[in-house]
């Protein structure tokens, strides 16, 4: 007989309260309504796996649901940046390689591959006329038909200019690295691991048919749907909710089958300072970053001919939201991500994980933490998981970060203005420890204290004073 004094475990919490999932379904039906669209799907996951879907359509009795398939436009980008991502990894790239190293002969070569990656290359926004997402691919079967005359309006490295162009080049890439067709290797390498068996190239029955509404009337008229050849890294992926909610999941955690958890991080980091004025929004490697209401964003939006798409995480409270709708324009499917990720993190926010002490003492360690003092300044060491560390000032504003433990017994910086410099301890010739060094700042145990000599400039040898 179990002991009543016997610790229990948790039930299981339910999916979403009934008034959450009534706001959600709130969202959508204006959404829907305000945007005209004739179909809109949604999904909300929560850390690992979809907790909801709802759908709206202009159709009585015809609602589509988490399985029906749309076209996702540039959501495939980040499909895309994933697979380079991969090579990288491996050891076959490096994202600061120019181009041509790996794809020889294009009039772009010398942009770098994490420039393309973060659409800083200064490459053109679109492909040569005629407008290439109404239009079939084998008008545009070279390289050279995607890239133009004028491939590179402004140079490399300078701005963000979103480019389609940039993103065609990085599917050749992975195709001549991978020596398979883009098609296969993404299919291969992210779909199947990930079990997205509902996201392919071409449309699969049940999917949506793609419609334009009239600014002016509430009549419609069909969209084309073209195979976009070489233009398909860049947006040619049909998908649904429930897997566009698998692929969120990982790009907040990572999945060691695909990518790290480390590699996709460094995909919603940003790559580049943000245009002047637009301090809200940025980009990092195939992931564009938003700022939404107290909410930091990652994911991507897309849009092509009758179909719109947005897939947004907010890594910090475990939540995901997709918005699929068959319009062409007029419904901010962005916006509408944003909210429903909102809806569900202040109406049920996270809980933290439950604290629990670190798995062994190392008295080494231990013994480095507590105050330490660059010049006047008072910082805190404490301890983390996996023999980290991390610093922050004790009082006022200042330069904190944390930091994981490398092989030679020093520690790297994973983020603010330490991100990648070493923190490293000095020691006496005893063994004892004389001090940190960081990056050349010297932290000591006392403010300018008596080992003048590890000070930088040296100590004024009648020390502290009054007036």
């Amino acid at each position: 007989m179990t002991s009543p004094h016997a610790p229990v475990s948790p039930a299981p919490f339910a999916d979403l309260l009934p008034s959450t999932e009534r706001a959600l379904l709130h969202r959508i039906a204006v959404a829907q309504a305000e945007g005209r669209a004739p179909s809109l799907v949604a999904a909300v996951a929560r850390d690992s796996r979809m907790i909801w879907s709802g759908s709206r359509t202009s159709v009585d009795g015809h609602g589509p649901d988490a399985d029906v398939q749309y076209r996702i436009g540039s959501i495939t980008k980040t499909f895309t940046a994933v697979l380079v991502l991969r090579l990288r990894d491996e050891g076959l790239l490096d994202l600061g390689d120019p181009l041509e190293k790996h794809l020889p002969g294009t009039t772009s070569g010398g942009a770098t591959i994490a420039q393309l990656l973060s659409h800083t290359a200064g490459l053109a926004a679109e492909a040569p006329a005629p407008w290439w997402e109404r239009t079939p691919g084998d008008l545009r079967p070279e390289l050279s038909d995607v890239l133009g005359d004028q491939p590179q309006p402004h140079p490399p490295g300078r701005l963000h200019h979103y480019s389609n162009p940039g993103y065609t080049l990085l599917g050749s890439l992975v195709e001549a690295v991978r020596g398979v067709p883009w098609e296969e290797a993404l299919r291969t390498e992210i779909l199947e691991p990930l079990g997205m068996d509902r996201t392919t190239t071409q449309p699969v029955h049940p999917h949506a048919g793609g419609w334009a509404v009239h600014p002016w009337a509430d009549v419609l008229l069909p969209e084309p749907s073209e195979d976009l050849g070489l233009m398909a890294p860049a947006g040619q992926l049909w998908s649904t909710a429930a897997d566009l909610s698998r692929f969120a999941v990982f790009l907040a955690a990572g999945d060691e089958r695909v990518l790290s958890a480390e590699s996709v991080a460094e995909m919603r980091t940003p790559a580049v300072a943000p245009e002047t004025g637009d301090w809200d929004a940025g980009y990092g490697l195939g992931m564009a970053l938003t700022r939404s209401d107290g909410l930091e964003l990652a994911g991507h939006t897309g849009s092509l001919p009758g179909f719109v798409a947005t897939l947004w995480v907010s890594v910090a409270d475990g939540v995901a939201a997709v918005v699929l709708a068959n319009v062409t324009s007029g419904l901010r499917v962005g916006a509408l991500a944003a909210d429903l990720v909102r809806i569900v993190a202040e109406a049920e926010p996270r809980f933290p994980e439950p604290w629990r002490p670190l798995p062994e003492v190392d008295e080494e360690l231990l013994a480095l933490t507590g105050p330490w003092y660059w010049g006047t300044q008072a910082v805190g060491l404490r301890l983390t998981a996996d023999r980290g560390v991390a610093l922050a000032p004790l009082r006022g504003a200042g330069r904190a970060a944390r930091f994981k433990a490398a092989t030679d017994g020093t520690w790297i910086g994973l983020d603010g203005y330490y991100r990648g410099e070493t923190l490293r301890v000095v020691r006496r010739a005893d063994g004892s420890v004389s001090h940190l060094d960081l990056g050349s700042f010297v932290f000591t145990r006392e403010p300018y204290g008596p080992e003048a000599a590890v000070v930088p400039g040296g100590v004024d040898p009648e020390g502290w004073r009054g007036v």
